[in-house]
Parts: structure tokens; C-alpha cells; sequence
């Protein structure tokens, strides 16, 4: 008897067929990756650096590879919720431990960058995300909600940072909206296209950081320097952002996939 028709068959056929395609959301990694920036006082994360094992020479005739040093959270990565001093007691709350299947969820994507190119500090608030429910339907619990703000577009270091006397400025979500999203949603975690989950002066919020005080500490995850989300619908992606397993990880660099309707 010939195997029965099952999900995942019918997955494969549709990806063959180009019926669903496969958007990636990572922005590539090199030593320019922009690396966000700390003040002086706080210890800064390195910017990538790559040298050199062997590469088809005395020292490995027939192979290439290299050596890494960078920081957990460089480039496209995902935050765990010990990142966060608000998740370090929470159970299975580092990369190797977290569950496998909360790597894997519908993606709700709300569109601001129309109010980011007039507004560079933007903040989503709860209304903001009830006027998107209104329109594409509420939010289901275990979704991961992006940011669409189109600031992966920008070009350089200095412009992807954008910092400034009183320091960074970029788009970001309210403390009231995290709430929400993490308590009356029970979204899976939060993605954005700049440096990191929180808006650039978010260290003046109350709570500071709320992205991160917020989200973390509701063992919410995040998903920072996205690119391509003008790619994705507003609903009907699944996206896939699974960190490496460091033992005690914070998070890591992550290649996200979404898997999107053609």
C-alpha cells in the first residue's frame, strides 16, 4: 500500500512545486556587522572576527575552515530569556534548554514603516496592535510578532545605529504594548529589523528596556536585525529561528526562515 498523504509530504510538495517559498530573514554577518553600542562604563560585545585555520595549504591540504570570535548577540540573533536579568531564574531558560518548538511559529507582522520613515523613535502601543488585529484578526498565542520598520534598508554602520549626542535613536514598542503582547497574547516572542528588540532610547523607559525587562522576564524570546519582512504577509508565515545549542547560552546568531505562501 502506498504511504499515506500526511502534512509534512503535502509541505514538501508545495515547496517543490514553489507554491510555498522560503523568505530569508538574516542579515548577512561579517566583520562590518553593525554590533549594538554600550556606554563606556558597561563591557562592549566585539564585533565579528574571523581567522583563517587552514585553507587548501600546509596547514589542511584539502580543506577550508575558520576560527570565530564573536559575541552571542551580533548580527540577526536570537535573545533567550536569561539574557534579560528579569529571565535568569525561570526553568529551561537558556539556548540549550529551551524547547525545540518554541523555534517554530506564525508570524504576525505589523507594518510601521511608513511611521518610521516620518518618525524614526516610533513606539507601537496596544492600540496600535488592536487596530491591526481589527484589520488581519487577533493574534494567536505562540505567534511571533515582527516589527516591520524597513531599517534593515539602511546602509552602513552608522546609519543602521543611528547614534546621536543623546544616544541611539530607532522604532521600538511601549512597555504597555509588551504587556500585552506577552500577558494577554501569549505571543511566543518579539522580532525587529534593528540592532537590538528595544527602540534606541528605550534606556530611559519605565521599565528600562522593556523589550527585554518585559518579554524575558515572561519567558518570551526575541529575534533582533531581521531583514526582508516587506517579504511576508501581515498573517500566514511560519517562521523558524533556532539558535545554536550553547550550553548556558544567552542567545546566539540565528539564520531565520519563514516558510511563505507564494
Amino acid at each position: 500500500m502506498p504511504n499515506p498523504v500526511t502534512v509534512l509530504s503535502l509541505l514538501v510538495e508545495e515547496l517543490n512545486n514553489g507554491r510555498v517559498k522560503v523568505v530569508d530573514l538574516t542579515q548577512p554577518l561579517g566583520p562590518e556587522t553593525p554590533v549594538i553600542d554600550l556606554p563606556p562604563i558597561f563591557a562592549p560585545s566585539p564585533p565579528l572576527t574571523v581567522e583563517v585555520i587552514s585553507r587548501y595549504d600546509e596547514k589542511g591540504p584539502a580543506w577550508y575552515w575558520n576560527t570565530l570570535h564573536l559575541g552571542e548577540h551580533t548580527g540577526t540573533h536570537f535573545d533567550a530569556p536569561v539574557h534579560w536579568i528579569t529571565g535568569k531564574d525561570r526553568a529551561n531558560n537558556t539556548t540549550d534548554t529551551l524547547p525545540p518548538r518554541q523555534f517554530v511559529g506564525p508570524a504576525c507582522v505589523i507594518d510601521v514603516s511608513k511611521e518610521v520613515a516620518e518618525f524614526e523613535d516610533f513606539l507601537l502601543t496596544r492600540d496600535h496592535v488592536l487596530a491591526w488585529e481589527g484589520e488581519h484578526g487577533k493574534i494567536l498565542a505562540g505567534a511571533w510578532v515582527l516589527l516591520r520598520s524597513d531599517w534593515s534598508k539602511r546602509q552602513g554602520s552608522e546609519a543602521f545605529l543611528n547614534a546621536k549626542a543623546d544616544g541611539p535613536h530607532s522604532p521600538g514598542w511601549t512597555a504597555d504594548c509588551l504587556r500585552f503582547l506577552a500577558n494577554e497574547r501569549d505571543v511566543l516572542g518579539v522580532g525587529v529589523e534593528t540592532v537590538g528588540t528595544d527602540a534606541g532610547q528605550a534606556g530611559g523607559f519605565d521599565p528600562p528596556f522593556p523589550a527585554h525587562s518585559i518579554m524575558h522576564g515572561a519567558g518570551k524570546l526575541g529575534l533582533a536585525s531581521l531583514s526582508n519582512l516587506d517579504q511576508l504577509p501581515p498573517t500566514g508565515a511560519v517562521v523558524i529561528a533556532a539558535p545554536l545549542k550553547i550550553v548556558n547560552g544567552s542567545g546566539s546568531p540565528v539564520r531565520v526562515l519563514a516558510l511563505v505562501p507564494a
